[in-house]
């Protein structure tokens, strides 16, 4: 029991740091219309740390994050200018975006051994095995975040939008990978979508309820963390729509 309870805390504490800043980065999103704005700057954001590893930077995490935040901020001002120069096709434009991201990602490994264990990683990430020095980083990171949105979220262009949204992500996708930080996002935010009062309190509730029972799951029955999350997740945002509907 000490030894699920050491790895279930901190993968649940990643979660919960990953939750803090997507859910009101989700809502934004899900309020701009550009749901495939979260996949494509994760994907971009793995591609950077795909960069990193093919020049042997693995063993130094700072410059890890360094590509990787650079590689996600260029995704960003990419995303801002398709929002400015063609917002008719954004969406279309955006999900080529990712599309683009993720072969390229592909081309990159295609000569590593490894290219499907890293995939792997990416895509569902390795919550389980989240240490202390990760989460102290992505705990500092988000309450800096956290601080300049609330501050100046008003005053936010198109590229600082993207900015601090590729800059949360460049993080999480490091710690609960793509399909995860895509769920943080979009399940809480579309789950409480029609609701005007207490919107916050009930998507953080879908989100914190879907990673301890997905962890949970992952434990009791050999599964994949990532994957467990994803679905308990939608299962709780599910039934919060259908005890909710309206409010």
């Amino acid at each position: 029991m000490n030894i699920e309870l050491d790895i279930l805390l901190p993968a649940f504490l990643a979660g919960l740091l990953v939750l803090s800043t997507h859910i009101p980065f989700g809502m934004r999103i899900l309020q701009r219309g550009v749901i495939f704005a979260d996949l494509a700057v994760a994907q971009i954001a793995g591609l950077g740390v795909i960069i990193a590893e093919l020049l042997g930077l693995l063993g130094q995490p700072l410059l890890v994050q360094l590509v990787a935040a650079s590689s996600a901020l260029c995704g960003a001002a990419l995303l801002a200018w398709i929002e400015r120069s063609v917002p008719q096709v954004k969406e279309a434009a955006i999900g080529l975006t990712f599309v683009l991201a993720a072969s390229l990602g592909i081309l990159l490994l295609s000569r590593d051994v490894h290219a499907g264990e890293h995939l792997r990683d990416l895509l569902v990430g390795q919550i389980l095995w989240v240490d202390g020095q990760q989460l102290i980083a992505t705990a500092l990171l988000s309450a800096a975040l956290l601080v300049v949105w609330r501050l100046f979220r008003q005053r936010l262009g198109e590229f600082g939008f993207y900015a601090l949204f590729a800059l949360a992500i460049t993080a999480s996708v490091q710690l609960v990978g793509i399909y995860l930080v895509f769920a943080s996002l979009i399940v809480p935010a579309l789950a409480t979508h029609r609701l005007s009062t207490q919107r916050m309190r009930h998507a953080f509730a879908v989100g914190i309820s879907g990673y301890a029972l997905g962890l949970l799951l992952s434990i009791w029955f050999d599964l994949p963390a990532g994957a467990a999350i994803v679905w308990a997740m939608a299962v709780s945002g599910g039934l919060l729509s259908v005890l909710k509907p309206r409010h």
